[in-house]
């Protein structure tokens, strides 16, 4: 039997998740999946991975649980922030459980393991959104430091300046807890627009 968890949100304590798990769970059983456990949180859909507990509880249960599949009824399910849904959806990726997303009726990887073309074309448009997203972070970075210069302030790192492993540790702790999970470098790059070579210099403090 294939074994499954069945993941939930709402955004408000006045929405009812049940109607999703009933949903899901009699979708299951036409498949003839094991529904072993259902993780539902009430949390904004902004709210980052990290302090979502539902959503991380979730995380170490298929880990340790040889779970095949998560199911949602919507890919707005896992959040509303592109990032945060495309970093979700590499784990699963990296661990080899599939997630099965019931309004399209695809799963992110064929029953070999390997990702579908739908859930490829899916995940690319949500890597180019997320693109997108940093690129008006960066503009917006950008547009602030000409407004400072403009206004006689300096930027730049003074002479000599070397940021501390400390700095590193609080400046790039997200990127830090990609790469303890085992990520690899160049996919924690995607997910974070952070540069290979930084990455490098955070992996060794982990050493």
């Amino acid at each position: 039997m294939t074994k499954v968890v069945i993941f939930c949100r709402v955004s408000t304590k006045v929405q009812d998740y049940q109607r999703q798990v009933n949903d899901l769970t009699e979708l299951a059983s036409l498949k003839g999946w094991t529904v072993e456990k259902s993780f539902c949180e009430t949390v904004s859909g902004a709210t980052a991975n990290l302090n979502r507990k539902e959503l991380v509880a979730m995380l170490d249960y298929i880990a340790q649980h040889d779970i095949e599949k998560v199911m949602v009824t919507e890919l707005s399910r896992l959040g509303r922030d592109t990032l945060q849904v495309l970093e979700v959806i590499n784990l699963f990726n990296e661990a080899g459980v599939s997630l099965y997303i019931q309004n399209y009726n695809i799963e992110t990887l064929t029953p070999e393991g390997k990702i579908n073309a739908m859930s490829h074309f899916l995940i690319t448009i949500l890597a180019e959104v997320a693109k997108m997203e940093r690129q008006t972070i960066r503009e917006r970075m950008e547009s602030g430091y000409e407004n400072f210069i403009s206004s006689g302030g300096r930027v730049g790192r003074r002479p000599g300046y070397k940021k501390s492993d400390d700095m590193l540790l609080v400046e790039y702790a997200e990127e830090l807890r990609l790469l303890k999970k085992g990520i690899s470098l160049r996919n924690v790059s995607k997910l974070t627009g952070t540069s290979v070579n930084t990455l490098r210099k955070c992996k060794a403090l982990l050493n």
